[in-house]
């Protein structure tokens, strides 16, 4: 089998070899981007460079800090707030409505299956945005958070014509118990 190769195909495959481990270690390097700069001015710039504490600072990268969010009613103390008031409130919500029936009263049915909806609905956002964030991933983060607000709209519509045009969930939920 030796004697079919050549010494010029022995050669060649060697060179491709060598730059199949080169093109690896490139991919694996860890060492400083070339972008950055030197913190200590070159002899010919002494006059134009002025040093800052710190170094250079490059915008952009992974290692800037993560704005914060311009403060808002909607974020922070308040909404968290609201998903523990949420959280408490189905525990009564869901014995309510399963002691009384739900075609009697279609307000806790309808009550209900919308806190259940925006419950996931906050569950999955908070798992998307702890996960998924925008700045590590551009493109499926927001997608993702798209996809899952589209999921949340249709779940809520789905909800709405099961209760009004059909049996309602607390009825449907009783009688797949008793099945």
């Amino acid at each position: 089998m030796q004697a079919l190769i050549t010494p010029r195909a022995a050669a060649a495959a060697r060179n491709v070899r060598a730059a199949r481990s080169i093109v690896l270690a490139a991919r694996f390097n860890t060492a400083r981007p070339s972008y950055t700069q030197s913190t200590q001015p070159k002899q010919a710039e002494a006059g134009a460079f002025t040093y800052k504490p710190g170094g250079p600072i490059i915008r952009g990268t992974v290692n800037d800090a993560v704005p914060y969010p311009h403060p808002s009613r909607s974020h922070g103390s308040y909404h968290w707030s609201f998903e523990r008031l949420l959280c408490a409130a189905l525990i009564p919500l869901t014995g309510a409505t399963f002691v009384v029936s739900g075609t009697a009263h279609p307000i806790l049915d309808g009550l209900l299956a919308v806190s259940i909806i925006v419950h996931s609905h906050i569950g999955f956002d908070a798992s998307l945005t702890d996960y998924l964030h925008p700045r590590k991933f551009p493109l499926i983060g927001p997608l993702m958070k798209w996809l899952v607000r589209g999921m949340t709209a249709g779940a809520l519509v789905g909800l709405y014509q099961f209760n009004t045009n059909d049996i309602g969930l607390t009825e449907f939920i009783k009688r797949l118990w008793h099945a």
